[in-house]
């Protein structure tokens, strides 16, 4: 079983994507997760049903959804082409795609871990006179470190083995939307592709594993650190 050049230009392009969904992701992810975690308002349930909607939502119906507002011929999509952003068959679809559906998996991960922090922690800081932002920079960020660490690390993995809503929305095209789980579909499509795909199927593991490994020491050393200021 070895990787040709199209499995490595597609583990590339999924690298590329994943990465770039995450770092697109987490910031927003971040402040729904302190939003849900931390503010009462009317909605917040509406708000809590559509961050997760797409986990129980066919991912071939979000990848519909998405090519539905913004293909070229839709009036968000054709908004967005005007000033250069082209989203429907092109990667940076695909970066919107594995946003979409790894974001629950984010914000989850960080809402538990900002619910986890005392509040009172929060109020003593602020009764000695830190702003809000010192607040969250100073005593909540620290504390959450983890939490943010392991929902970034959920949703890079989930961007690198999203699959159906990726294909529906950005199609199959080999070096620019042929990501590594669509290659694998791709290879089994073809006789004697078996071999191909399980060479890609193995990779998509091992970067799987390495990602929860990663994962799993990033937040023991920040856990240990935090144990040892307090």
């Amino acid at each position: 079983m070895t990787l040709d050049a199209v499995a490595w230009e597609a583990f590339r392009l999924s690298l590329w994507v994943a990465v770039w969904a995450t770092l697109i992701a987490v910031p927003l992810a971040l402040w729904i997760a302190w939003v849900l975690a931390r503010k009462e308002f009317w909605g917040k349930s509406l708000l809590n049903a559509l961050v997760h909607l797409p986990l129980v939502l066919p991912p071939v119906v979000t990848g519909y959804i998405l090519l539905s507002l913004f293909s070229p011929a839709a009036p968000v999509g054709s908004a967005l082409e005007s000033i250069g952003i082209a989203l429907a068959f092109k990667w940076t679809g695909a970066v919107l795609a594995a946003i979409v559906m790894g974001f629950p998996l984010m914000v989850r991960a960080m809402r538990l871990a900002i619910q986890a922090v005392d509040p009172k922690l929060e109020e003593a800081a602020a009764t000695l006179g830190a702003s809000r932002a010192n607040v969250f920079a100073r005593v909540t960020l620290p504390l959450i470190t983890p939490g943010i660490l392991a929902g970034a690390v959920m949703g890079f993995a989930k961007a690198m083995g999203e699959f159906g809503a990726t294909i529906t929305f950005v199609a199959n095209i080999p070096g620019q939307t042929q990501t590594l789980p669509v290659a694998i579909w791709t290879a089994l499509q073809i006789p004697g592709g078996e071999g191909a795909a399980a060479a890609m199927a193995l990779l998509s593991c091992a970067v799987a594993l390495g990602a929860v490994f990663l994962s799993e020491a990033l937040s023991r050393r920040v856990a240990d650190r935090i144990g040892g200021a307090k």
